[in-house]
């Protein structure tokens, strides 16, 4: 541990450690009481970093869906899924999920990351012996260079099945592509390809740290020239947020995830409900049947309690409230649009074209400025210095009006102003 130690005390002094605020309690639309864990100081903030982007987490049916569930089936499961934690709520949501997807099959997760890595236990090393069954193909995994780090932990151990030191499935190989780049995911696939690969490739549909979508239609027609192979699409920031009634990034082109299949494109989606969901939770949604029982035999599913009832409610008729309110997303992305158009009236950088709002930062910390908009102007906001170029992000979402908006562009000039001029005097 004295290394551990060693390099946490460094980290300290080098300021790199996050400012820790601690939530209390929640008022109504976007104000919430928090406390500074270093000193204490408790306060209210007007918050654009939550990532409940349609406010859902607020909403009387949702909070007495979850509610419900608790007096009907306990706090908790108790079990894996597929012994006996499996319950009546977990249907439902599949099917809602899948009706609302187009997408036939779907299975639940835990969260992104397990559901990330059964997906690739599942396509890459199938799951026990089958006597008669020879599995020989390998495996290519084109994988976008900005990927969340779900996919990126996923495809870090994709060579063998989870569970198993050493694997006896046929090689897995993985490449990364530059940044929404098509040229060069088109090059990617002429150069390693080989004959009898199985193929697939894997990208964010909302990029969480830049806030711009994935090029789907061209990615589809790219991998067209190679039948049978497998596109995933990481929906985490998408669904709720894009297309005029928040289905993602499918429905933001105009498209359903049929237009693949009938270009020969396997279309898998994974949706998440930390978002637009008011809860916690993954699904994989496929058009191919024989797909789901080896999801649902993955290590991941196998080794940990099912999804919990209050969770499961809240994703349900979270999903339920926004088919029936369209209305949400579309107040969504009408903040979004106001958002980024104040911001470029005042001269920010904002990235992107989602209600994920990176705003690039020069030559001051980001700690620094988001600190002093919650020191001086009681506005929240998420400053990210340690696993991108410098930037604020921001996030809007649906119960924003457009005062708190305007609030926020107002702390923000004042921010800048106040602290480039200090840079500028100390320089």
């Amino acid at each position: 541990m004295q290394v551990v130690k060693e390099y946490v005390q460094r980290w300290y002094e080098s300021g790199l450690d996050p400012d820790e605020y601690i939530c209390h309690g929640k008022k109504d639309g976007n104000r919430v009481e928090i406390e500074e864990a270093e000193t204490g100081v408790r306060r209210t903030a007007l918050t654009f970093c939550t990532n409940d982007v349609l406010g859902l987490t607020q909403n009387r049916a949702v909070q007495q869906a979850a509610i419900d569930a608790i007096l009907n089936y306990g706090t908790s499961n108790s079990s894996t899924s597929v012994l006996s934690g499996r319950i009546g709520l977990h249907q439902q949501l599949e099917a809602e999920i899948s009706a609302f997807k187009h997408l036939e099959h779907t299975q639940l997760f835990l969260n992104a990351w397990m559901a990330m890595q059964a997906l690739m236990d599942a396509f890459c090393h199938l799951a026990i012996p089958v006597p008669g069954f020879k599995h020989d193909r390998e495996t290519l995994i084109l994988t976008d260079i900005l990927n969340h780090g779900c996919i990126v932990s996923a495809l870090a151990n994709s060579k063998t099945r989870s569970g198993k030191m050493f694997g006896h499935s046929p090689r897995v190989r993985v490449v990364p592509y530059r940044h929404c780049d098509m040229d060069n995911l088109a090059r990617k696939l002429q150069r390693y390809v080989r004959p009898d690969d199985r193929i697939m490739v894997v990208s964010d549909a909302v990029f969480s740290m830049d806030g711009d979508t994935a090029p789907l239609p061209e990615m589809i027609e790219i991998l067209s020239n190679y039948p049978g192979s497998t596109l995933v699409m990481d929906e985490a920031h998408a669904t709720g947020a894009l297309g005029a009634t928040g289905r993602g990034i499918y429905e933001h082109f105009g498209i359903t995830p049929q237009y693949a299949i009938d270009r020969g494109v396997i279309p898998l989606i994974m949706t998440t409900f930390s978002k637009f969901g008011a809860s916690v939770g993954a699904a994989i949604s496929t058009h191919v049947a024989e797909l789901k029982p080896l999801l649902n035999v993955s290590p991941t599913s196998i080794g940990t309690c099912s999804l919990a009832p209050p969770l499961t409610a809240a994703a349900l008729e979270s999903i339920r409230q926004v088919r029936r309110h369209p209305e949400l997303v579309q107040r969504l992305q009408e903040n979004t649009r106001y958002l980024r158009s104040r911001l470029a009236e005042q001269g920010f950088e904002a990235l992107g074209e989602t209600n994920v709002v990176p705003v690039l930062l020069e030559e001051v910390n980001p700690k620094d400025f988001a600190r002093e908009l919650m020191n001086e102007h009681g506005i929240w906001v998420s400053p990210i210095w340690f696993i991108a170029k410098p930037r604020l992000r921001i996030t809007a979402n649906a119960l924003h009006t457009r005062e708190e908006i305007d609030r926020l562009i107002t702390g923000l000039v004042a921010v800048r102003q106040n602290l480039y001029k200090t840079t500028t005097i100390s320089a």
